[in-house]
């Protein structure tokens, strides 16, 4: 009996220890400015952190998300990111922004955080927007017409799109739940693998002929 009892304790501890780690840790410390110097850094979660002592008002912040940005490409939009990468105080809190601009009819293409969830406020513009549950709820599509002042959530881990559907520029600003949340564009990673993933196994799975697949790799290695 004390052996199934300590079983199940264990099973609820690994239980408990998965969620606690679904998304950044807490910090332990008031700040954990990320640095690039190992010598006097000290490694947690993904960075070194430079003695707080040496903190200064620049590592917590970032000018120029008031600025457009360039959506003259393909798919006619642009994120500019806010990450740890950018904010180096932003190591270990868990939070991140992008702002993102869109030429009219542009797109955000379907994509997925890893690592967090996204909150987006529309600035200017129409949106329409969505994300699709996993195959456990039948991928359903949950979308909608977004205006100025809406605001919309992308749970973690789900794909997700944004589609200017008007004939002006739209912006939009998210948060996001991680100091680096990682994005993976669906068909670019799919089709612009390096090395190319082979394409008869990729006819099959997506039901395509061949031969489409293999212009589809060709197009997105070009662009890549």
């Amino acid at each position: 009996m004390k052996s199934v009892q300590f079983l199940l304790a264990l099973a609820l501890l690994a239980l408990a220890s998965t969620f606690a780690s679904a998304s950044d840790p807490s910090p332990l410390q008031d700040i954990c400015v990320a640095t690039n110097n190992l010598k006097d850094g000290v490694f947690v979660n993904g960075k070194f952190c430079k003695d707080p002592k040496l903190a200064k008002p620049e590592d917590f912040f970032f000018c120029g998300l008031d600025k457009p940005g360039n959506t003259e490409n393909m798919l006619g939009f642009n994120v500019t990111t806010v990450n740890v990468e950018q904010i180096p105080g932003l190591n270990t809190l868990g939070i991140s922004a992008v702002r993102i601009d869109y030429a009219p009819y542009g797109q955000n293409p379907p994509h997925t955080h890893p690592r967090a969830t996204e909150i987006l406020t529309v600035l200017e513009g129409t949106l329409y927007v969505g994300f699709v549950t996993s195959n456990q709820l039948n991928n359903t599509l949950i979308a909608k017409v977004l205006n100025k002042g809406d605001v919309f959530v992308f749970p973690i881990g789900m794909i997700h799109f944004q589609f200017n559907i008007g004939k002006t520029n739209a912006v939009a600003v998210a948060a996001l739940s991680s100091q680096n949340p990682g994005v993976i564009t669906i068909a670019t990673s799919v089709f612009g693998a390096h090395p190319a993933i082979n394409p008869d196994f990729l006819a099959r799975a997506f039901q395509l002929d061949v031969n489409v697949v293999k212009s589809l790799q060709k197009k997105f290695w070009m662009n890549s």
